[in-house]
């Protein structure tokens, strides 16, 4: 394998001109972060029209490729066709050709949603397993462990999903009991059932320092008090 390398190399550096074989090099030492090509014309002082030429020769012969920067998508890097950009050139995941994949995050928030809405509760790897059966008809270059992860996140942040360990019984029992999984908030009409707390009775009722837990006015006799907590 490495003297096959080393023969793949001659012959490219043999059929390259010099300014080629310069580039080239400069190209391919940048790795998977590329260069600018105004870089290349400090390092090299090459001419404009020359440097120019010299890429597109070595474009057109698949040695190097254009990335688009996300930092700047007018200034777009060379690199080395063997190597793949860095997450800091392509802005990771959730971005194709510098943009930022919105198809593919509202398509798997809604898969996380619906198949944690039909089992009731579901861990990473049962929803990253679910995307794969799928097919590429939904996701075309695949889902990866860490976009699954983010997309759960995000939708625990927004009250959609709470993230819980499993008990193993009941709707947890397809999960073993301590592992991290999923499931559905818990809401009432438009409200979090949190805000029940801003509205127990006993803070706004006129007869609370006559209740006593054994007392006539008390807890377990009291409506309202009975009433909050079915809410």
């Amino acid at each position: 394998m490495k003297r096959k390398r080393q023969d793949l190399a001659a012959t490219l550096s043999a059929s390259m001109t010099n300014e080629e074989r310069v580039i080239y090099n400069i190209v391919r030492g940048k790795k998977e972060m590329g260069i600018w090509q105004g870089d290349i014309k400090k390092e090299t002082n090459i001419p404009d029209s020359m440097l120019k030429k010299s890429i597109k020769l070595l474009i057109s012969k698949t040695l190097i490729k254009e990335v688009v920067n996300i930092q700047n998508k007018s200034k777009k890097v060379l690199m080395a066709m063997e190597f793949k950009p860095s997450k800091e050139i392509t802005g990771g995941e959730w971005y194709t050709e510098g943009r930022l994949d919105t198809q593919l995050i509202e398509a798997l928030s809604d898969v996380c949603l619906k198949l944690i809405s039909r089992k009731k509760v579901a861990t990473r790897d049962a929803i990253l397993e679910w995307t794969r059966t799928l097919g590429s008809e939904v996701f075309p270059g695949g889902v990866s462990p860490g976009q699954v992860e983010q997309i759960l996140k995000v939708l625990v942040m927004e009250n959609k999903l709470q993230e819980v360990n499993s008990s193993g019984f009941g709707d947890f029992s397809s999960v073993p009991a301590g592992e991290v999984c999923f499931r559905l908030a818990k809401k009432v009409g438009t409200n979090v059932k949190a805000g029940a707390m801003a509205s127990i009775p006993c803070g706004v009722c006129p007869r609370i320092k006559f209740c006593t837990p054994n007392g006539i006015i008390s807890p377990t006799t009291c409506q309202y008090y009975q009433k909050w907590l079915d809410f």
